[in-house]
Protein backbone atom coordinates (compact mmCIF):
# COMPACT_ATOMS: atom_id res chain seq x y z
CA UNK A 1 0.00 0.00 0.00
CA UNK A 2 1.29 3.34 -1.54
CA UNK A 3 1.91 5.51 2.11
CA UNK A 4 0.28 8.87 1.64
CA UNK A 5 2.06 10.18 5.02
CA UNK A 6 5.27 9.97 3.23
CA UNK A 7 4.32 11.80 -0.13
CA UNK A 8 4.29 14.88 1.98
CA UNK A 9 8.53 14.84 3.60
CA UNK A 10 11.10 16.80 2.67
CA UNK A 11 13.05 16.22 -0.53
CA UNK A 12 16.39 14.91 1.68
CA UNK A 13 14.03 12.44 4.14
CA UNK A 14 14.26 8.93 3.09
CA UNK A 15 10.96 7.23 1.85
CA UNK A 16 9.99 3.36 1.98
CA UNK A 17 8.87 3.21 -1.10
CA UNK A 18 12.83 4.22 -2.55
CA UNK A 19 14.44 2.26 0.21
CA UNK A 20 17.35 -0.13 -0.74
CA UNK A 21 15.13 -2.93 0.26
CA UNK A 22 16.04 -6.10 2.25
CA UNK A 23 18.79 -8.74 2.40
CA UNK A 24 16.00 -11.26 1.95
CA UNK A 25 13.16 -10.62 -0.75
CA UNK A 26 9.45 -10.18 0.44
CA UNK A 27 6.08 -9.48 -0.06
CA UNK A 28 5.69 -5.59 0.15
CA UNK A 29 3.59 -5.20 3.43
CA UNK A 30 -0.26 -4.50 2.60
CA UNK A 31 -1.42 -1.68 5.29
CA UNK A 32 2.01 -0.12 6.49
CA UNK A 33 4.91 1.33 4.97
CA UNK A 34 8.09 -0.81 5.09
CA UNK A 35 9.85 1.16 7.82
CA UNK A 36 6.63 0.31 9.64
CA UNK A 37 7.04 -3.28 9.67
CA UNK A 38 10.62 -2.43 10.61
CA UNK A 39 9.46 -0.60 14.10
CA UNK A 40 7.29 -3.62 14.39
CA UNK A 41 9.38 -6.32 14.04
CA UNK A 42 11.85 -4.32 16.20
CA UNK A 43 9.43 -4.77 19.17
CA UNK A 44 8.49 -8.13 18.67
CA UNK A 45 11.77 -8.94 18.92
CA UNK A 46 13.55 -11.19 21.80
CA UNK A 47 16.15 -8.51 22.35
CA UNK A 48 13.70 -5.95 22.91
CA UNK A 49 11.75 -7.58 25.24
CA UNK A 50 15.11 -8.07 27.36
CA UNK A 51 15.98 -4.26 27.35
CA UNK A 52 13.86 -4.22 30.36
CA UNK A 53 16.05 -5.87 32.43
CA UNK A 54 19.11 -4.10 31.76
CA UNK A 55 21.45 -1.46 33.05
CA UNK A 56 20.90 2.46 31.92
CA UNK A 57 23.03 3.60 35.38
CA UNK A 58 21.33 1.64 38.20
CA UNK A 59 21.59 -1.84 38.11
CA UNK A 60 17.92 -2.76 37.85
CA UNK A 61 17.64 -4.95 41.27
CA UNK A 62 18.54 -1.54 42.88
CA UNK A 63 15.14 -0.14 42.38
CA UNK A 64 12.25 -0.04 40.28
CA UNK A 65 11.68 3.60 39.86
CA UNK A 66 15.12 4.00 37.86
CA UNK A 67 15.78 3.77 34.22
CA UNK A 68 16.42 0.45 32.24
CA UNK A 69 17.92 0.08 29.03
CA UNK A 70 14.21 -0.30 27.62
CA UNK A 71 12.58 2.71 28.94
CA UNK A 72 15.92 4.70 28.18
CA UNK A 73 15.13 3.37 24.81
CA UNK A 74 11.50 4.68 24.54
CA UNK A 75 11.88 7.91 25.36
CA UNK A 76 14.81 8.40 22.91
CA UNK A 77 12.37 6.95 20.57
CA UNK A 78 9.82 10.00 21.88
CA UNK A 79 12.08 12.64 21.33
CA UNK A 80 13.40 11.49 18.13
CA UNK A 81 10.34 10.59 16.62
CA UNK A 82 8.49 14.50 17.53
CA UNK A 83 11.84 16.31 16.21
CA UNK A 84 11.42 13.95 13.35
CA UNK A 85 8.31 15.34 12.51
CA UNK A 86 9.19 18.94 13.36
CA UNK A 87 12.13 18.88 10.41
CA UNK A 88 9.73 17.22 8.05
CA UNK A 89 11.61 13.50 8.23
CA UNK A 90 10.49 10.03 8.10
CA UNK A 91 9.07 9.25 11.75
CA UNK A 92 8.68 5.57 11.28
CA UNK A 93 12.25 5.20 10.19
CA UNK A 94 13.84 7.15 12.77
CA UNK A 95 11.55 5.21 15.49
CA UNK A 96 13.29 2.30 13.93
CA UNK A 97 16.11 3.10 14.47
CA UNK A 98 15.63 4.41 18.15
CA UNK A 99 14.14 1.22 19.21
CA UNK A 100 17.13 -0.83 18.00
CA UNK A 101 19.88 1.35 18.87
CA UNK A 102 20.55 -0.19 22.10
CA UNK A 103 19.64 -3.86 21.35
CA UNK A 104 23.00 -4.70 21.67
CA UNK A 105 23.80 -3.46 24.62
CA UNK A 106 25.33 -6.37 27.73
CA UNK A 107 24.21 -6.85 31.21
CA UNK A 108 25.35 -4.07 33.16
CA UNK A 109 25.53 -1.20 30.75
CA UNK A 110 29.15 0.12 29.26
CA UNK A 111 30.93 -0.84 32.04
CA UNK A 112 29.64 -4.34 30.99
CA UNK A 113 30.50 -3.92 27.50
CA UNK A 114 34.25 -2.28 28.57
CA UNK A 115 34.89 -6.00 30.37
CA UNK A 116 33.70 -8.02 27.39
CA UNK A 117 35.39 -5.83 25.06
CA UNK A 118 38.19 -6.66 27.25
CA UNK A 119 37.55 -10.51 27.67
CA UNK A 120 37.22 -10.44 23.75
CA UNK A 121 40.43 -8.20 23.08
CA UNK A 122 42.16 -11.22 21.43
CA UNK A 123 39.22 -12.47 19.07
CA UNK A 124 37.49 -9.29 17.06
CA UNK A 125 36.41 -7.18 20.41
CA UNK A 126 32.99 -6.14 21.43
CA UNK A 127 30.96 -3.13 20.96
CA UNK A 128 27.22 -2.69 21.48
CA UNK A 129 26.76 -0.59 18.61
CA UNK A 130 28.12 -3.55 16.21
CA UNK A 131 26.37 -6.11 18.41
CA UNK A 132 22.93 -4.04 17.61
CA UNK A 133 23.82 -4.63 13.98
CA UNK A 134 24.79 -8.37 14.52
CA UNK A 135 21.28 -9.21 16.36
CA UNK A 136 19.31 -7.59 13.65
CA UNK A 137 21.16 -9.63 11.23
CA UNK A 138 21.83 -12.70 12.27
CA UNK A 139 20.98 -13.82 16.53
CA UNK A 140 17.13 -13.29 16.10
CA UNK A 141 16.27 -16.56 15.33
CA UNK A 142 12.51 -16.97 15.06
CA UNK A 143 11.53 -16.24 11.15
CA UNK A 144 10.68 -19.23 8.48
CA UNK A 145 12.20 -17.68 5.58
CA UNK A 146 15.81 -15.67 6.78
CA UNK A 147 18.03 -15.56 9.89
CA UNK A 148 17.83 -12.19 11.75
CA UNK A 149 14.89 -9.28 11.55
CA UNK A 150 15.44 -8.79 7.50
CA UNK A 151 15.41 -4.96 8.03
CA UNK A 152 15.67 -2.69 5.29
CA UNK A 153 18.62 -1.26 4.45
CA UNK A 154 18.31 2.28 5.90
CA UNK A 155 17.07 1.06 9.44
CA UNK A 156 20.06 -1.36 9.45
CA UNK A 157 22.61 1.68 8.27
CA UNK A 158 20.64 4.03 10.35
CA UNK A 159 21.98 1.77 13.94
CA UNK A 160 25.42 1.56 12.45
CA UNK A 161 26.39 4.72 14.16
CA UNK A 162 30.16 4.07 14.45
CA UNK A 163 32.76 1.63 12.65
CA UNK A 164 36.00 1.22 12.27
CA UNK A 165 37.07 0.74 8.31
CA UNK A 166 38.26 -2.30 9.35
CA UNK A 167 35.11 -3.87 10.38
CA UNK A 168 33.40 -1.66 7.96
CA UNK A 169 34.81 -3.91 5.13
CA UNK A 170 33.57 -7.20 6.67
CA UNK A 171 29.77 -5.70 7.15
CA UNK A 172 29.72 -4.74 3.33
CA UNK A 173 27.74 -2.38 2.17
CA UNK A 174 25.54 -1.71 5.07
CA UNK A 175 28.84 -0.20 6.60
CA UNK A 176 30.61 1.71 3.48
CA UNK A 177 29.84 5.01 4.21
CA UNK A 178 32.88 4.43 6.99
CA UNK A 179 35.54 3.58 4.14
CA UNK A 180 33.48 6.67 1.36
CA UNK A 181 33.42 8.97 4.19
CA UNK A 182 30.02 9.37 3.43
CA UNK A 183 26.89 10.78 6.00
CA UNK A 184 24.41 8.85 7.60
CA UNK A 185 20.77 9.56 6.75
CA UNK A 186 18.92 12.71 8.62
CA UNK A 187 17.01 10.26 10.62
CA UNK A 188 20.01 8.50 11.84
CA UNK A 189 21.81 11.83 12.56
CA UNK A 190 18.65 13.21 14.45
CA UNK A 191 18.42 9.59 16.38
CA UNK A 192 22.00 9.96 17.95
CA UNK A 193 20.94 12.91 19.09
CA UNK A 194 17.54 12.36 20.72
CA UNK A 195 19.89 9.55 22.56
CA UNK A 196 22.05 12.20 23.94
CA UNK A 197 19.03 14.22 24.88
CA UNK A 198 16.91 11.31 26.44
CA UNK A 199 20.04 9.67 28.21
CA UNK A 200 21.39 13.74 30.02
CA UNK A 201 17.96 14.33 31.23
CA UNK A 202 16.85 11.21 33.00
CA UNK A 203 20.16 10.41 34.23
CA UNK A 204 19.82 14.17 36.06
CA UNK A 205 16.75 12.53 37.43
CA UNK A 206 17.31 8.73 38.58
CA UNK A 207 20.87 10.84 39.83
CA UNK A 208 19.15 12.64 41.99
CA UNK A 209 16.37 10.21 43.25
CA UNK A 210 19.23 7.80 44.18
CA UNK A 211 21.10 10.38 46.24
CA UNK A 212 24.19 10.13 43.95
CA UNK A 213 24.43 13.70 42.73
CA UNK A 214 22.24 16.56 44.46
CA UNK A 215 20.32 19.94 43.18
CA UNK A 216 22.83 22.39 44.84
CA UNK A 217 25.53 20.50 42.72
CA UNK A 218 23.48 20.82 39.84
CA UNK A 219 23.39 24.67 40.31
CA UNK A 220 27.07 24.27 38.93
CA UNK A 221 25.66 23.74 35.95
CA UNK A 222 24.35 26.47 33.60
CA UNK A 223 21.78 24.37 31.23
CA UNK A 224 20.00 22.86 34.58
CA UNK A 225 20.89 26.32 36.98
CA UNK A 226 19.05 28.63 34.26
CA UNK A 227 16.16 26.48 33.12
CA UNK A 228 15.89 25.76 37.01
CA UNK A 229 15.40 29.61 37.77
CA UNK A 230 12.71 29.82 34.71
CA UNK A 231 11.07 27.18 36.95
CA UNK A 232 11.30 28.54 40.35
CA UNK A 233 9.79 31.77 39.06
CA UNK A 234 7.08 30.33 36.97
CA UNK A 235 6.11 27.99 40.15
CA UNK A 236 7.72 29.90 43.18
CA UNK A 237 5.70 27.71 45.83
CA UNK A 238 7.74 24.52 44.16
CA UNK A 239 9.74 21.84 46.08
CA UNK A 240 11.22 18.41 45.74
CA UNK A 241 11.33 16.09 43.03
CA UNK A 242 8.81 18.71 41.11
CA UNK A 243 11.12 21.30 40.73
CA UNK A 244 13.56 18.71 39.21
CA UNK A 245 11.17 16.95 36.84
CA UNK A 246 9.84 20.84 35.57
CA UNK A 247 13.22 21.50 34.91
CA UNK A 248 13.89 18.56 33.11
CA UNK A 249 11.35 19.30 30.84
CA UNK A 250 12.65 22.74 29.84
CA UNK A 251 16.24 21.36 29.53
CA UNK A 252 14.42 18.91 27.01
CA UNK A 253 12.24 21.36 25.57
CA UNK A 254 15.44 23.77 24.94
CA UNK A 255 17.92 21.24 23.38
CA UNK A 256 15.24 20.05 21.28
CA UNK A 257 13.52 23.41 20.00
CA UNK A 258 17.51 24.52 19.26
CA UNK A 259 17.99 21.07 17.61
CA UNK A 260 15.17 21.75 15.15
CA UNK A 261 16.30 25.61 14.62
CA UNK A 262 19.40 24.49 14.15
CA UNK A 263 19.59 21.73 11.91
CA UNK A 264 17.27 23.64 9.61
CA UNK A 265 19.57 26.47 9.62
CA UNK A 266 22.39 24.08 8.82
CA UNK A 267 19.79 22.41 5.74
CA UNK A 268 19.24 26.04 3.79
CA UNK A 269 22.78 27.17 4.62
CA UNK A 270 24.38 23.91 3.28
CA UNK A 271 21.49 24.01 0.39
CA UNK A 272 20.68 20.71 1.04
CA UNK A 273 18.17 18.94 -1.52
CA UNK A 274 18.37 15.48 -1.97
CA UNK A 275 19.46 12.36 -0.01
CA UNK A 276 22.65 12.64 -2.37
CA UNK A 277 23.29 16.20 -0.36
CA UNK A 278 22.74 14.55 2.76
CA UNK A 279 25.53 12.14 2.60
CA UNK A 280 28.24 14.34 0.41
CA UNK A 281 27.81 16.74 2.78
CA UNK A 282 31.62 17.47 5.09
CA UNK A 283 29.53 17.91 8.66
CA UNK A 284 26.80 16.61 10.80
CA UNK A 285 23.43 18.57 9.15
CA UNK A 286 21.17 17.55 12.45
CA UNK A 287 23.35 19.45 15.55
CA UNK A 288 22.57 21.93 18.12
CA UNK A 289 24.01 25.67 17.64
CA UNK A 290 27.62 26.35 19.03
CA UNK A 291 25.75 27.83 22.42
CA UNK A 292 23.96 24.79 23.40
CA UNK A 293 26.22 22.16 22.48
CA UNK A 294 29.11 24.02 24.73
CA UNK A 295 26.10 23.94 27.61
CA UNK A 296 25.47 20.36 26.73
CA UNK A 297 28.96 19.44 27.03
CA UNK A 298 29.92 20.86 30.30
CA UNK A 299 26.57 19.04 31.43
CA UNK A 300 28.38 15.54 30.19
CA UNK A 301 31.07 16.79 31.55
CA UNK A 302 29.55 17.00 35.58
CA UNK A 303 27.64 13.81 34.56
CA UNK A 304 30.84 12.01 33.98
CA UNK A 305 32.65 13.57 37.07
CA UNK A 306 29.91 13.31 39.26
CA UNK A 307 27.86 10.56 38.59
CA UNK A 308 29.29 7.64 36.50
CA UNK A 309 32.34 8.31 38.48
CA UNK A 310 30.79 8.07 41.86
CA UNK A 311 32.32 5.60 43.85
CA UNK A 312 28.70 3.39 44.20
CA UNK A 313 28.37 3.34 40.63
CA UNK A 314 32.02 2.06 40.28
CA UNK A 315 31.53 -0.25 42.95
CA UNK A 316 28.76 -1.51 40.17
CA UNK A 317 31.28 -1.38 37.80
CA UNK A 318 33.41 -3.28 39.62
CA UNK A 319 31.16 -6.23 40.43
CA UNK A 320 29.96 -6.19 36.80
CA UNK A 321 33.84 -6.74 35.88
CA UNK A 322 34.55 -9.97 37.75
CA UNK A 323 30.76 -11.55 37.19
CA UNK A 324 31.16 -11.33 33.28
CA UNK A 325 35.23 -11.87 33.47
CA UNK A 326 34.38 -14.82 35.69
CA UNK A 327 31.12 -16.28 33.08
CA UNK A 328 33.47 -15.78 29.86
CA UNK A 329 36.22 -17.57 31.46
CA UNK A 330 34.04 -21.16 32.98
CA UNK A 331 32.64 -20.75 29.06
CA UNK A 332 35.77 -20.86 27.17
CA UNK A 333 37.15 -23.71 30.03
CA UNK A 334 33.36 -25.94 28.81
CA UNK A 335 31.91 -24.51 25.99
CA UNK A 336 29.13 -27.23 26.83
CA UNK A 337 27.92 -25.14 30.02
CA UNK A 338 25.60 -23.03 27.37
CA UNK A 339 22.54 -24.39 26.26
CA UNK A 340 23.20 -27.10 24.35
CA UNK A 341 20.86 -26.12 21.35
CA UNK A 342 22.60 -22.39 20.95
CA UNK A 343 26.09 -23.61 21.04
CA UNK A 344 25.81 -26.04 18.50
CA UNK A 345 23.22 -23.90 16.36
CA UNK A 346 25.19 -20.79 16.92
CA UNK A 347 28.87 -22.61 16.38
CA UNK A 348 26.97 -24.37 12.96
CA UNK A 349 25.24 -21.92 11.18
CA UNK A 350 26.47 -18.04 12.38
CA UNK A 351 29.58 -18.19 14.09
CA UNK A 352 31.23 -20.86 12.17
CA UNK A 353 33.00 -22.98 14.56
CA UNK A 354 34.52 -19.42 16.31
CA UNK A 355 34.19 -20.51 20.24
CA UNK A 356 34.42 -17.41 21.39
CA UNK A 357 32.11 -15.10 19.47
CA UNK A 358 29.71 -17.61 20.01
CA UNK A 359 30.35 -17.01 23.72
CA UNK A 360 30.44 -13.32 23.48
CA UNK A 361 26.82 -13.27 21.90
CA UNK A 362 25.60 -15.68 24.74
CA UNK A 363 27.08 -13.44 27.19
CA UNK A 364 25.90 -9.87 25.77
CA UNK A 365 22.40 -11.25 25.27
CA UNK A 366 22.07 -11.71 28.76
CA UNK A 367 19.73 -8.97 31.37
CA UNK A 368 21.32 -8.45 34.77
CA UNK A 369 19.55 -10.93 36.65
CA UNK A 370 20.00 -13.57 34.49
CA UNK A 371 24.07 -13.00 34.89
CA UNK A 372 23.38 -12.26 38.29
CA UNK A 373 21.70 -15.93 38.32
CA UNK A 374 24.32 -17.76 36.15
CA UNK A 375 27.18 -16.39 38.32
CA UNK A 376 25.99 -17.87 41.48
CA UNK A 377 25.18 -21.28 39.78
CA UNK A 378 28.84 -21.34 38.19
CA UNK A 379 30.34 -20.22 41.31
CA UNK A 380 28.35 -21.34 44.30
Amino acid sequence: MPNNIENNLASYALKSSNSRGRKYKEEPPMLRSEYQRDRERIIHSTAFRRLEYKTQVFVNHEGDMYRTRLTHTIEVAQIARATARALNLNEDLTEAIALAHDLGHTPFGHAGQDILNSCMKEFGGFEHNIQSLRIIEKLENKYASFPGLNLCFETREGILKKCSKERAKKFGVVASRFIEKKQSSLEAQLTNVADEIAYNNHDIQDGIKAKKISVEQLEEVPLFFDQMKITLKKYPKLYGSKIVHETGRLIINLLVTDLINNSNKNIIDLNIKTISDVRDSNDLIINFSDGIKNLNINLKKFLHKNLYKHPDVLEMTSQANYIIKDLFSAYIADIKLLPKDYYQYNLKKINKNDKERVICDYIAGMTDRFALQEHIKLYK
